[in-house]
Parts: structure tokens; C-alpha cells; sequence
């Protein structure tokens, strides 16, 4: 049994975002439940949040983004930049614990003291761009992760693997012209879906092109459809970039039963997908694997999905 570590802080539940926010405090709830009802806790290395060093902030996000989302939170600002981006006072303490919370889980990684994690963290991160929040994110959390394992630790080539269902157009945005990171998404089609961004022609800028990929999927589409998409895109890709850590940023929408999108994944067909990427973690980059919680909306069904998400890094 590989050694998995989790990350759960009861301080991600002060970012409050309104009565009817999908993006609420019970999704975490609903994950940290399946996993303890599956009686893992006792197996697995818990962590709790710190606040992450500004710097790695500074490294994917303009100082006068930082200081403006700052200042809004201290103003008791409810939204920034978007009506969708919902937030209190503590929004921003939140984000930075969010960021502060994986760093300090991929430094055990790094460190061999376990193989591998699942970040369950608020607010989440991929939509958010350099100066601009977007779709409930404020810091862009497996940017800042990469960049840490870039400069900390001397990582040549990260890969980051986006399976929510929605394009995560902050983190392309930010490795688009950098040949060291290579983003690969699934999701729905942008024609259909938020962001509308994710079309297979965006591959890269300058030298960049040919390290970013996306594999959009048309509404209905599944188990099958995704399979065959990443068979056909994600593998052949990282078997030949060779990524010497792999972020996922995990995202359950893609769910039937989640209302956030119009993709049919079972949820075999999600432990599908994990055991997969576990595969080629052990064989691309020693197994180090950080899976970061992204999106996922379905109260009923998170419990389900985390605690088989869970069970498979644990290869159990």
C-alpha cells in the first residue's frame, strides 16, 4: 500500500460564499465524510493548513492582483471581479492557507516521506488568471505548486493533468509560453461550457507551442469518450515529455449526477481515470502524484467519489 497523504483543515470552511453558492463549505464536508467513513483516516499521513510564503504567490500572480483581492477582503467585500467569485473577510487568509496547505504536502512528497497526496482544499484555483479572478478562484493553486517545485526543489518538467470538467483557463494561461510545464485538460467543449476557452487548436505560444493540450468533449459524452481521448492525447503526450511530478487538478463535476455540466463520466469511469494516471505516475516520475481538489458540486455524490479517489492513491 502506497503512503498517501491527505490534506483536510476545518479553516477552509470560513470562506463563505452565500446561502446558494454551489462553491460552499459542505463540499468539503461531503469528501472528508467519505473518506472517514471508509475508516481511512488511520491510514493515511494528515496534514492541516499553513499560510503559503507570498512569494509563491508573487510567481504566478501580479503583487497589485495580491494586494487588490487583500483589500477587498479587508473591506468586507462579497465579490470580486465577477459576480460568481463570492467571498467574506477571510476569503483571502483562505486562499493563502489553500496554497500554503499543498506546498507543504508536495515538500513530504518531495521529501519521501509519502508517495503520494489529495489536497482537499477551498477556495480552488485553475480559473484564476495572473491579474484576474474567475470561477470561484482567487490564487491558482497547482500554478503556485509548480512553480515551488520548479525553484525549491530543481524540478525540470511538471505535468499537470486538469480533469474537471471545466477548461482551467488560468492555468494554461499561465504556462502557455513555458516548455518546462505541460497542461493537458479534459472538459466540456467551450462552445457549451464555462470558461469558453480550451479549443484543440490552443497548444502553446512561442516556446511554449506543443506543451499545452486539451481534449474538449461534447455534452453526453462519457466513460467511452474520455477513454478514448485520453488514450489518445494525455498518454502518448506525458510518456514522451516525461514529467518528473504530475499535479492533477481533480475536479468531480464531470459526474452524471453533478448539475455543473452537461458530461455523463460514471463514477467507474472517474476510477478509471485515477487508476491510470496513477499508472503512468509510477512509471514517468517515481510516483509522485499530487491530486488538488478542484471542482465537484453534487453533495450526495463527493463522499462516493473522494473516499474511491482516496482508496485508489492508496493503491489499497
Amino acid at each position: 500500500m502506497k503512503k498517501t497523504g491527505f490534506l483536510h483543515d476545518d479553516k477552509y470552511l470560513l470562506h463563505e460564499t452565500g446561502p446558494y453558492h454551489p462553491e460552499c463549505p459542505e463540499r468539503l464536508k461531503a469528501v472528508y465524510k467519505g473518506i472517514k467513513d471508509a475508516d481511512f483516516l488511520s491510514k493515511l499521513t494528515l496534514m492541516e493548513a499553513s499560510p503559503a510564503d507570498q512569494k509563491w504567490i508573487e510567481r504566478i500572480h501580479s503583487i497589485k492582483y495580491i494586494l487588490r483581492f487583500e483589500e477587498a477582503c479587508l473591506y468586507g467585500m462579497t465579490e470580486f471581479d465577477y459576480p460568481d467569485n463570492q467571498m467574506c473577510n477571510e476569503s483571502y487568509d483562505i486562499a493563502m492557507l489553500s496554497v500554503g496547505g499543498i506546498l507543504d504536502t508536495v515538500k513530504l512528497i518531495m521529501e519521501g516521506k509519502i508517495d503520494n497526496a489529495f489536497c482537499s482544499v477551498r477556495p480552488p484555483g485553475h480559473h484564476a488568471e495572473m491579474n484576474k479572478a474567475m470561477g470561484f478562484c482567487y490564487f491558482n493553486n497547482v500554478a503556485a505548486t509548480a512553480r515551488y517545485l520548479q525553484e525549491e526543489w530543481g524540478i525540470k518538467r511538471v505535468g499537470i493533468i486538469d480533469f474537471d470538467v471545466h477548461h482551467g483557463n488560468g492555468t494554461q494561461h499561465l504556462f502557455e509560453h513555458d516548455p518546462t510545464v505541460f497542461y493537458y485538460s479534459i472538459h466540456e467543449h467551450p462552445s457549451f461550457s464555462f470558461p469558453g476557452t480550451g479549443r484543440e487548436f490552443e497548444k502553446g505560444v512561442g516556446d511554449g507551442e506543443g506543451f499545452t493540450l486539451n481534449s474538449p468533449m461534447l455534452p453526453g459524452q462519457g466513460d467511452r469518450e474520455y477513454k478514448k481521448a485520453l488514450e489518445s492525447d494525455l498518454f502518448p503526450a506525458f510518456y514522451e515529455f516525461k514529467p518528473e511530478v504530475i499535479i492533477a487538478s481533480t475536479g468531480f463535476d464531470a459526474h452524471i449526477d453533478d448539475d455543473m455540466s452537461g458530461i455523463a463520466l460514471s463514477t467507474e469511469g472517474y476510477s478509471w481515470i485515477m487508476k491510470r494516471i496513477i499508472e503512468m505516475a509510477d512509471k514517468c516520475s517515481d510516483g509522485k502524484l499530487l491530486s488538488v481538489l478542484e471542482g465537484g458540486y453534487c453533495l450526495p455524490r463527493l463522499p462516493e467519489l473522494a473516499k474511491n479517489h482516496v482508496e485508489i492513491l492508496m493503491d489499497k
